[in-house]
């Protein structure tokens, strides 16, 4: 049995941008940001990037949250490959990190802004499935800093390399791009769960 896949934006958005879902974005970010302890999740609402001319580029975004009252994430989901991921993904996440800092405060407490991708193409031929991405010194590949981080989660990578359901984020792109329904019905987590029946809901 086939079903919608929240590889659709509009679908994705309501199942993890509303608020009443915000345990599920929760969850979501847990599996991709393992190296963040995550306490609160604040979902904010129609976010877009601020245009300073009527003739900027507007970004638009996915789903946008805060996470512990300070570190901002927008996550995209993207089906179409326009051969410019890495280009976007720095215009939106460098866009979110300079909104981050409020008129006349330090450029020290600007907030780290994290923007990840989604997307049913590959954006790198070579590489895992998750890729990450830090500004770096060419100085002994040193980080120059961990305020800007960009994650690439590569759908047919995953589906390549994926045999065996062993982790949650593996959980998680299952239900995202799986069209099978029994499969998911097998996934023990009680978020992805609740986000297939948000996802029956949203599709009957």
């Amino acid at each position: 049995m086939s079903r919608l896949k929240p590889t659709n934006d509009f679908i994705f958005k309501k199942i993890f941008g509303q608020t009443k879902n915000a345990d599920l974005l929760k969850d979501l970010l847990e599996s991709i940001l393992t190296d963040i302890k995550i306490y609160k999740v604040q979902i904010n609402k129609d976010v877009s990037l601020e245009r300073k001319m009527i003739t900027d580029k507007l970004g638009i975004l996915d789903v946008v949250a805060t996470l512990n009252d300070d570190t901002k994430v927008n996550i995209e989901m993207q089906v179409k490959n326009n051969y410019n991921t890495v280009e976007r993904s720095l215009f939106y996440g460098t866009g979110e990190y300079y909104q981050n800092l409020e008129r006349g405060e330090d450029y020290i407490n600007t907030p780290c802004s994290i923007s990840i991708w989604i997307t049913d193409y590959n954006v790198f031929e070579d590489g895992p499935f998750h890729e990450k991405a830090k500004l770096k010194r060419e100085y002994e590949n040193k980080v120059l800093t961990d305020k800007l981080q960009l994650h690439y989660i590569q759908l047919p990578k995953f589906r390549e390399k994926c045999k065996r359901i062993s982790s949650k984020l593996e959980e998680w792109l299952t239900f995202i791009e799986n069209e099978n329904l029994e499969e998911i019905k097998m996934i023990n987590n009680k978020y992805v769960k609740k986000a297939e029946e948000e996802l029956e809901y949203l599709t009957r």
